[in-house]
């Protein structure tokens, strides 16, 4: 993994408009240089996994952050999930906005189960119950983030099966 430095005020900048420096920089390249769609998702699948492992280190020291990461662990999952099943109408509507919202997440989450069942779903909501009550109000303990870490665990390991076969 390459690691690369955003000057402060386009960091804030991101922040302020709620936009993962990361993930958008992964979007922003593979479209702009017209990344296979494969490669793209094997890079959101790397992210998941960085994600995933800090996550499960913050859990028993700061729940709120672990919160945020096994979530964000999950979007990157959705993200490459959809690029793998190439849901199409989604992946246009991300590309026009130029960035992925609840909505297009959502949307992601029902075609995916699809392919992989009901179980994806649910392990979504629970993901997005960790960014929510965990993260956004902070109302989680260490032990209420460790009950969802194997759904987000499974959603994480589903996705690399699949893309790095």
């Amino acid at each position: 993994m390459l690691t690369v430095t955003i000057p402060s005020k386009i960091a804030e900048e991101l922040a302020r408009r709620g936009i993962d420096a990361e993930t958008y920089i992964i979007d922003l390249l593979s479209r702009d240089l017209g990344v296979d769609p494969e490669i793209a998702a094997e890079a959101h699948v790397e992210l998941a996994l960085k994600y995933l492992e800090e996550g499960r280190e913050l859990i028993d020291g700061d729940p709120i952050q672990a919160s945020e990461k096994l979530y964000k662990a999950a979007e990157e999952v959705v993200k490459a999930l959809t690029m793998y099943y190439r849901l199409n109408d989604i992946l246009d509507r991300v590309n026009k906005r130029g960035r992925w919202t609840v909505t297009e997440l959502e949307k992601a989450v029902l075609g995916i189960s699809k392919y992989l069942g009901d179980w994806f779903g649910t392990a979504w909501d629970r993901a997005n119950y960790l960014h929510v009550w965990g993260f956004h109000e902070a109302k989680l303990d260490s032990e209420d983030v460790m009950a969802r870490l194997p759904d987000i665990e499974r959603i994480v390991k589903e996705a690399q099966r699949l893309i790095q076969q």
